[in-house]
């Protein structure tokens, strides 16, 4: 069945045409991503179908009783909910109905205490209708449901009862997605919705939406989780959309050889027209009557032919390349012993890690663990409760951070990077700015009126041509578009430095990192590999519940391990006991509520005051049971 299509639309903001003739279909349950590079009108098509913006001509259609959920990339929102009140706002209706089902049972408990009541069969009836309904709606379940979406998207338990004003934005576009995604809508609209969120959150959206029964269409710069998540991708270049059936990676691949074929139609068309006009000129140079017509005749031939656009063919990238002026010794980095923390609470404990030359490595963890506050550690910027940073010899570091400090808000573009590498030529200079998406009259804009994606390209350029030997990252393609990120992975596989970063991104730290590092309360793990590698042997721990490989261990620590092992298998096992009985448990109280709801239509229950008192006082007492048993149960998923 088709939800949504658009059929030669044209959207403008006064004399800028942002899409030109754009149609597409989308189907029920298709997963579509739309990409390209930034400004190219992603957003400003989502603003359209969603009913934010008008549209100059073309049709939309949205199949009968299509509900559109919309969540933006920049979300500001006031509130005096909690963060659970403001989810369970979308069980509005399962609320008021539960609040309804409650007064009916008082008003069944006051008729039955009246003998000569003829109201009470009436009040039964519509109970028995209305809690059937509700069980139907999962009246049982939806708290469990609602703390099971915000546990999914990074929210602790501690976190539920947080007021929604003392939230960052990213927080409250956390919430906002989380109630769009418990209201289910036909067909789900996301802008960026990875955004803000930690590896494990991402990974949990992918199963969600994968699992999703409705349609979903996302605006994503996350290729990584394109592949997971996606069907068909739309492409929106040059003003116009083009359709692609697969995942990021199909798209790519069919891209390049579409792009190649049109590359060797126009070039084969272009040799023909070329062969015709010359042959034409020939014609006319013999200057005869009969070799005049046959140039004419040929002309006119030539005139009908549909000739083809030249194809855009990918973005011209520069290749930029980058390497120290100066070689570091082997031994480039190393922390010892570090914790940190604030007050009462401490982010880490002891960490210990060594970088060496030429490695590109990685740190990864859950958001809010401390990986930036270990940067600035690591650059001196804060102070550690204990332990050592030590750079070895002829380590020269370059520092990117996500809030852009090194650059002066007073240069321009052009000028911001030209004070550092006064050796370069203007073009060379305007080639490396072109790279990163900063063309023709853009160069001369000043930093102040840069948005914050804008600013981090103006600085990952910086850092890419500090002849650094060593290069902090803190999230650098966070405000990137593809193409950017392509030019940035490409510039840093080349390099012979060494790299350091923190990245959420998947695909980055598989193109880029050979050693993961993940750090959590307990300290820092390692993984020499990317990030696939790392998911790999991940999978291998909590499938197999063997040992992380370690050398050279005491028998003490070995006995130890295996202890501790034995001691976590019997937890897992207890726990997953107790799950299962309180399962069977919820699924028996159930059945006893569901009897006592058929009890209570019972004549001879209803017209007996006291029976009916007995009963209702046994079906609410049951219903606390329930709701207790439902939180017990989500303790040990």
């Amino acid at each position: 069945m088709i939800v949504l299509s658009c059929n030669n639309l044209n959207k403008s903001f006064g004399i800028d045409s942002i899409l030109e003739n754009v149609s597409f279909t989308v189907n029920e349950g298709d997963k579509i991503g739309i990409v390209g590079v930034n400004g190219t009108g992603k957003t400003t098509l989502f603003k359209v179908i969603s009913g934010i913006y008008g549209y100059d001509s073309g049709d939309i259609y949205t199949s009968k009783d299509c509900e559109i959920g919309y969540l933006e990339q920049h979300t500001n929102f006031h509130s005096n909910n909690t963060i659970l009140e403001e989810v369970l706002e979308v069980f509005k209706d399962l609320i008021e109905m539960e609040n309804y089902l409650r007064n009916l049972e008082v008003k069944i408990a006051e008729e039955s205490a009246n003998p000569n009541s003829n109201k009470l069969e009436k009040i039964m009836d519509e109970y028995s209708h209305k809690l059937e309904k509700f069980s139907d709606m999962n009246g049982y379940g939806y708290k469990s449901e609602a703390k099971g979406v915000l546990k999914g998207l990074g929210f602790s338990d501690d976190d539920m009862n947080k007021p929604i004003d003392v939230l960052s934005g990213g927080e409250k576009t956390r919430v906002l997605l989380g109630k769009l995604l418990l209201r289910k809508p036909t067909l789900l609209l996301l802008d960026e919705p990875t955004n803000h969120l930690d590896a494990e959150a991402i990974e949990w959206l992918e199963v969600f939406l994968k699992q999703y029964k409705g349609t979903v269409i996302l605006i994503s710069h996350d290729r990584y989780f394109l592949d997971q998540v996606v069907n068909r991708v739309f492409e929106i270049h040059n003003k116009r959309l083009k359709s692609y059936n697969g995942n990021y990676s199909d798209f790519v691949k069919a891209s390049i050889v579409e792009k190649e074929i049109e590359q060797k139609k126009y070039e084969d068309q272009q040799k023909e027209i070329k062969k015709q006009e010359e042959s034409i000129e020939r014609l006319k140079a013999y200057g005869r009557e009969k070799h005049v017509k046959r140039a004419r005749s040929k002309e006119k031939m030539l005139a009908k032919v549909d000739v083809l656009d030249k194809p855009d063919g990918e973005r011209k990238r520069a290749r930029i390349e980058f390497n120290p002026s100066v070689t570091s010794g082997n031994d480039v980095l190393q922390l010892r012993d570090i914790s940190m923390g604030y007050g009462e609470k401490i982010l880490f404990k002891d960490i210990n890690l060594d970088i060496y030359r030429g490695e590109k490595v990685a740190l990864i963890g859950a958001n809010g663990i401390g990986k930036s506050t270990l940067f600035k550690i690591i650059m001196n910027e804060l102070t550690p409760l204990s332990g050592d940073v030590k750079f070895g010899t002829n380590v020269n570091v370059s520092y990117f951070h996500q809030e852009q400090k090194t650059l002066n808000l007073e240069n321009t573009i052009i000028d911001e990077i030209w004070n550092d590498n006064t050796n370069l030529t203007q073009t060379t200079l305007r080639s490396m700015l072109g790279a990163f998406l900063f063309e023709g009259e853009d160069v001369f804009k000043k930093i102040s009126t840069l948005s914050g994606g804008e600013r981090a390209r103006v600085a990952i350029l910086k850092l890419i041509l500090s002849k650094a030997n060593l290069l902090l990252l803190d999230e650098p393609t966070n405000h990137l578009d593809i193409d950017s990120k392509e030019v940035l992975e490409e510039a840093l596989c080349g390099y012979t430095g060494t790299v350091f970063t923190i990245s959420h991104d998947r695909y980055f730290l598989n193109t880029v990192v050979d050693k993961i590092l993940v750090l959590d309360e307990t300290g820092i793990t390692e993984y020499l590999g990317n990030y696939d590698y790392y998911l790999e042997k991940k999978k291998q721990v909590q499938e197999m519940s063997t040992n992380v490989e370690v050398v050279e261990k005491t028998k003490t620590q070995l006995k130890d391990e295996k202890r501790k092992e034995r001691e976590q298998r019997e937890i897992e096992k207890k726990n997953r006991v107790k799950r299962q009985n309180i399962e069977k448990e919820i699924e028996e109280t159930e059945s006893e509520i569901e009897e006592l709801d058929v009890l209570l239509c019972q004549e001879e229950v209803y017209s007996n005051p006291d029976k009916s008192r007995e009963v209702s006082q046994k079906k609410s007492s049951l219903e606390d049971k329930l709701s207790t048993l439902y939180e017990e149960w989500e303790l040990f998923m």
